[in-house]
Parts: structure tokens; C-alpha cells; sequence
């Protein structure tokens, strides 16, 4: 077991990204509660040790459950486990223990609310996703997305002890995103989802039909990131403009794919819809940076 097997097993894309959820979170936060505690440098690294580990960890028992299917996918085939670099146990082990010490890492660095929701984030993807609903019904992506909500949660609450409606509304951001996201990348992969028998959306209704569900989704997250606006004490001019964009982009490139719903198509999609959660999250700290309000 070398190092660069254990950075596989971590996915570590999957941790930047949650990473960066997390600390524009807790940025947010502690500029735009009343109340708000001042943070220091050190706490930020808590939030990001925490939150690292919680994504490595889970990300781990995630390629330990899913050994069996692994072989059967191309993009999944090389992984450290079907390729023999790395024994299941080990990965195993490795996930339960990275797991457990990022809630006790959060609940003791950071405070009881945020290690909640960080072990809610690993529940969700660990359980309710790859074990529960990844091979048994085409919503299971949807559901599985509130692990992402859960790490912009864990960020707010580590500034402010608590939660309220716009933090709330924040990491929600996550689970409204992910199905157009992922169901892109879905449609690129249907067939090797349909040779391990995983029932994505592309496999169970076909190509067209999930194109149209794309499309309805984004349909539903623009409007509902301009909710982050139109609440009391909410986002402003910055966030608006940002969302504005990135969001109309991705509606563009959508309308486009139940146009074209070929796997080619959806990957251009894919690479459109990826980087919106970065992006919308850096609005969100940037307004809080520089806030004027909308109304």
C-alpha cells in the first residue's frame, strides 16, 4: 500500500472540491451572521483537515463496497483494488478509521454542530448512496447529493455554531446541482454503467429522456440560487451577477444536449456543469466580501 494508492482511494478531486465548499461556507458565515465569531487562520485549516478527511474517508469505503463492479467499467477498472495494488481490507480499515477521526477531528476542533454535519455527509455517500440506493433505483444520485450539502453545512456551522435558513439554503446549492452535473457524466458512461448492471438514469430511460431531465433540473437550480437573494439578510449584487452567468451557461449548454443527447455532447456538458459548484461558491465568499445588497 504506497502513497499514491492512498491518494487514489481519496479521490482527491472529490476533496478539493468539497474542501473549497466548506471554507467559502464558513468565510460566508462568519461576514454575513450577526454574531459571528472573527476566525482566525487556524480555523480554517481545522475546517479543512476535517472536511478532508471526511471526503478521503468516505471516498475509500465507497471503492471498498463497490470492488465487485469496479472491474466491469472501464473508468473504474485500474482502480487501486480490481488492479490488485491494494487489498480490500486495507481500504476498508483505511476508510472507517480516516472517517471516525474526522468527526472526532470536527466535533473537538471545531464544534458539536459541524462534526454533526459532517458525519451526515459521510453517512449520506457512504450508505444512503453506494450502499442503498446506488444499485437499486435510477434516483439514486439525487438522493446521494446531500452529502455535497452536507459539507457546506459543516463549513457554516463551524462559524457559527448553528444553522439558519440561508446557510441552509447554501449548501442546498449542492443537492439541487448535482443531478444535472452527474447525469451528464452518465450519459458519457452509459454503457459501462449498463455492463455493471448500475441503473443511471441513461441506462434505465435512455439517452433523450435524461437530456430533458437535465434540462428540468437546471431549470430548477437557476431560479432557486436567486433564493440565496430574495430572503431576508440574503446575498447580493456580486453573488447575483456570478450566478447570473455560470447559471445561464450551463442552461445554454443543457438546452443544447436534448438537441444533441449523444455521449460526446454530454461530456462538452459535463465539463460546463463541473466547475458551476466552484465557481457559485466563490461568489457566495466573495459576496460576503464585498456585500451590497440587492434590495
Amino acid at each position: 500500500m504506497g502513497f499514491k494508492e492512498i491518494v487514489e482511494i481519496s479521490k482527491p478531486r472529490i476533496v478539493v472540491l468539497l474542501v473549497i465548499t466548506a471554507v467559502t461556507s464558513m468565510y460566508a458565515a462568519s461576514k454575513l451572521v450577526d454574531g459571528a465569531p472573527n476566525l482566525e487562520y487556524i480555523d480554517y485549516l481545522h475546517i479543512i483537515v476535517a472536511g478532508a478527511l471526511a471526503s478521503a474517508g468516505s471516498s475509500a469505503l465507497n471503492h471498498y463496497y463497490d470492488r465487485d463492479i469496479d472491474p466491469k467499467m472501464t473508468r473504474t477498472s485500474t482502480r487501486p483494488i480490481p488492479s490488485g495494488r491494494m487489498a480490500a481490507s486495507h481500504v476498508m480499515l483505511y476508510g472507517l478509521v480516516v472517517s471516525c477521526v474526522s468527526v472526532i477531528y470536527g466535533f473537538f476542533a471545531l464544534n458539536a454542530v459541524s462534526a454533526f454535519f459532517i458525519a451526515v455527509g459521510i453517512f449520506s455517500y457512504v450508505i444512503i448512496y453506494t450502499v442503498w440506493l446506488k444499485r437499486r433505483n435510477s434516483s439514486n444520485i439525487v438522493i446521494g447529493g446531500i452529502a455535497g450539502s452536507a459539507a457546506a453545512w459543516a463549513g457554516w456551522s463551524a462559524a457559527t455554531g448553528s444553522m439558519d435558513l440561508l446557510g441552509f439554503l447554501v449548501g442546498f446549492l449542492v443537492f439541487v446541482w448535482t443531478p444535472s452535473h452527474f447525469w451528464c457524466l452518465a450519459m458519457k458512461i452509459r454503457d459501462e454503467y449498463a455492463a455493471a448492471n448500475i441503473p443511471m438514469l441513461p441506462v434505465v430511460i435512455g439517452m433523450q429522456k435524461t437530456s430533458k431531465y437535465i434540462l428540468g433540473n437546471t431549470l430548477i437550480l437557476l431560479p432557486f440560487s436567486f433564493t440565496l437573494v430574495l430572503i431576508p439578510d440574503g446575498l447580493g449584487i456580486v453573488y447575483t451577477i456570478i450566478a447570473a452567468i455560470s447559471g445561464g451557461m450551463m442552461l445554454v449548454y443543457h438546452y443544447k444536449l436534448t438537441k444533441t443527447p449523444t455521449s460526446e455532447f454530454a461530456w462538452k456538458a459535463y465539463k460546463v456543469t463541473a466547475p458551476y459548484l466552484t465557481i457559485i461558491f466563490v461568489a457566495v465568499a466573495l459576496d460576503a466580501a464585498f456585500h451590497f445588497p440587492l434590495f
